[in-house]
């Protein structure tokens, strides 16, 4: 196929460029071209960032980055940058935070003015081709900036280096402050600071509809993991009610793809009906992650049916032959949002005949639909008959089947049967984009939530699936001498940019799972060559803390240290947490000292915004209750780590092995004859050797 236009991003392997290749726009990636250009002509840099599933990118490209007339004028004024935040997300970060301290907001499309040196110093989100929704229009915005950059200039020059050293002011937490005064958070924390947290996430806790705040509403993981931690070690019911029910909620709601599987990246509005349909590798693996936490504490079946169907979802759509997970699946197809996802209801009643009837009733469908403000371009939205539906659970299969005079274990398979059709019906329609890029940090959080149903489980392909995964990653990211992964992203087998912090601190903990796991020590001598790296070339040596950044990377105008736990988990949270297990196994007490130190800095602003540090309170409340530590020893150490992996142990380290020592000084001592042998540590103190998995939840019940 032929194309009028074609610019720099076609030789580029992400698919967010590559959408934009035939814009008219002379688009450059961001490297050492486009701002040797900018310095060279003195003019200013647009930067241009989104992601593939971002249904507003796509609606500005098509507004304005197809249009000639604003194309000309982005050509003849701006070094005009394209970046993928999934490709970049270090330079995503620097010009987020710049755009949230110029407006008070931000999101995607994220679009920012710098100066030839690569300074911020004006910027925003979407931006309308012509002026609506009280925003200035696109060719408005252009227009006033480059008129000031030729009166103005050396105004903006100064505005832009005040707002960068503004940003690198920002960044520079850690130091000592009067409400830590240098002390460890072990020494700081207490069951009273435990008690606020769980208290402040509960005043944004939505109690009828599950979830935290007002619309939209975002799958908050960590929060609902803080929850369920806090309720095992209190025995809080509340805390347990306000998780599970988050949970149901979704899994009823519209968020949660009932045909095919799989979580959307947040719902549009309080009760979970309508998302934004984009479906995010993160999200699913994140949302494992606390279903398998849900069912080990509940032994609900529904949360088992929907690790099995989510981890399906993943890899029928999301994985490549050879394990790695591609990294999302976009909002629209043929120009509409949602449309792969939602029915009419003669649809449905052509397809499943006589089943229809409780099929629609117990999924929300009518006529007129059930959707309506999410429909972007519908003629026939209000027209009976056409109306749009998204599959959604109005009340819980035991309450429904009862209500109809059916089993429901007889509801549940007519129902699965169902979907079932309707899913191969589905597969005949024009599919969303497939962003098949794989992630480094993306692909290792899928590892760990594998890892975790395959324990929670005791289900032996998941187990599989997470090690082909790891030996993808392992092949396919460039290692250096040490065997540590040095690359972001892969795509047609090459691997690109440099490493972040998020990238090593995943693949970290994945591989302290994956020993968990399998027994297999390999992982763990893996773990910590890459955290020796990570501390070698990302930390902080005055704070303690670890950068965005490694220190070799030269093409960012500051090195951010992220700490908020977002969508994505921050990298100084995970590597904490790698810190105090690795701490143990390996006998580094530095280690455990650096990592009570960085949480203890953290401290106030963790216990004061626990939504925004949800992993970092986890750390908290494990240090406060202490770790279990556990070694197997013996010849039948497999059969018993099995069964004590199904069991919900938030603070646990294990280790298990047929021989006595095996290098490592967990197990040094443990010494067991023929018999299988289980030993529990905890506050530096070893108990009497239990041959039972019984006796040992009794000294645990002792030692808690």
């Amino acid at each position: 196929m032929s194309h009028p236009f074609t610019n720099r991003l076609i030789n580029e392997s992400s698919p967010y460029l590559l959408q934009h290749a035939h814009n008219p726009v002379d688009w450059y990636p961001w490297g050492e071209a486009a701002l040797a250009e900018a310095r060279s002509a003195n003019k200013i840099m647009l930067v241009s960032i989104g992601y593939s599933a971002c249904h507003w990118c796509h609606v500005m490209e098509k507004e304005s980055f197809e249009n000639e007339d604003v194309a000309n004028l982005m050509n003849e004024n701006f070094i005009n940058i394209k970046i993928d935040r999934e490709e970049r997300p270090d330079l995503d970060h620097i010009y987020m935070d710049a755009v949230q301290a110029m407006t008070g907001s931000g999101g995607w499309p994220l679009n920012v003015f710098l100066t030839p040196d690569a300074k911020p110093f004006f910027g925003g989100t979407y931006f309308p081709r012509v002026k609506a929704y009280n925003r200035s229009s696109w060719t408005e915005v252009l227009k006033n900036i480059q008129a000031a950059w030729k009166t103005k200039g050396k105004e903006i020059q100064t505005q832009a280096t005040t707002l960068t050293e503004h940003l690198q002011r920002s960044n520079d937490f850690g130091h000592l402050n009067k409400a830590t005064d240098g002390g460890t958070s072990a020494e700081l924390f207490t069951k009273e600071h435990s008690d606020i947290i769980f208290q402040n996430i509960m005043k944004s806790a939505d109690k009828e509809w599950g979830g935290f705040g007002n619309a939209p509403k975002f799958p908050q993981t960590f929060t609902i993991q803080y929850l369920l931690q806090y309720h095992h070690y209190t025995g809080n019911k509340e805390a347990l009610l306000q998780a599970t029910l988050s949970i149901d909620k979704m899994l009823e709601g519209g968020i949660y793809d009932h045909v095919g599987g799989g979580l959307a990246r947040y719902s549009t509005d309080r009760e979970w009906l309508a998302p934004h349909f984009e479906k995010m590798l993160y999200d699913n693996a994140l949302f494992v992650n606390i279903l398998c936490d849900a069912f080990q504490l509940t032994q609900d079946r529904n949360y088992e049916r929907a690790i099995r169907k989510t981890i399906g979802f993943v890899e029928r759509e999301l994985m490549n032959n050879e394990g790695g997970f591609y990294a999302a699946l976009d909002a629209d197809s043929e120009g509409e949002e949602g449309k792969y996802y939602v029915w009419q209801k003669k649809e449905i009643d052509e397809l499943l005949g006589d089943d229809a009837i409780i099929f629609c009733e117990f999924f929300d469908i009518s006529l007129n639909g059930n959707w309506f403000e999410g429909i972007q371009h519908s003629d026939s939205s209000n027209t009976p008959g056409e109306g749009k539906n998204i599959l959604r659970i109005l009340k819980k299969a035991a309450l429904f089947s009862a209500g109809k005079g059916i089993s429901t274990e007889g509801l549940n398979a007519k129902i699965d049967s169902c979907l079932e059709t309707l899913r191969l019906e589905r597969n005949k329609r024009i599919r969303p984009l497939l962003d098949d890029k794989i992630l480094l940090n993306w692909n290792a959080l899928m590892i760990t939530a594998l890892c975790k149903a395959a324990a929670a489980l005791n289900d032996k392909r998941f187990g599989a699936l997470a090690e082909k995964s790891f030996a993808f990653i392992s092949e396919k990211f460039e290692v250096d001498k040490e065997g540590v992964a040095m690359k972001h992203t892969w795509k047609n087998n090459i691997a690109k940019y440099p490493a972040f912090l998020d990238d090593i601190a995943c693949l970290v903990q994945s591989c302290i799972y994956l020993q968990e796991l399998t027994s297999n020590s390999t992982y763990l001598l893996t773990a910590k060559r890459l955290s020796d790296h990570i501390i070698s070339h990302f930390g902080d040596e005055e704070t303690g803390f670890f950068f965005f950044t490694g220190k070799t990377q030269k093409d960012v105008i500051i090195r951010k240290k992220e700490v908020y736990d977002g969508a994505v988990p921050s990298g100084n949270s995970i590597m904490v947490e790698n810190l105090f297990y690795l701490s143990v196994i390996f006998d580094e007490p530095a280690w455990k000292n650096q990592a009570q130190k960085i949480t203890g800095k953290l401290l106030t602003a963790v216990v004061r915004y626990p939504t925004s540090f949800a992993i970092w309170a986890s750390v908290l409340l494990r240090q406060l209750y202490g770790v279990n530590e556990i070694v197997v020893s013996g010849p039948g150490y497999s059969s018993i780590r099995d069964e004590l992996l199904q069991q919900y142990l938030p603070a646990k380290i294990v280790q298990c092995s047929a021989l006595e020592n095996n290098g490592f000084p967990l197990l040094a001592g443990k010494s067991h004859g023929s018999e299988t042998m289980i030993y529990l540590c905890k506050n530096y103190a070893c108990m009497a050797p239990v041959n039972s998995l019984e006796n040992l939840f009794l000294l645990m019940e002792k030692a808690s």
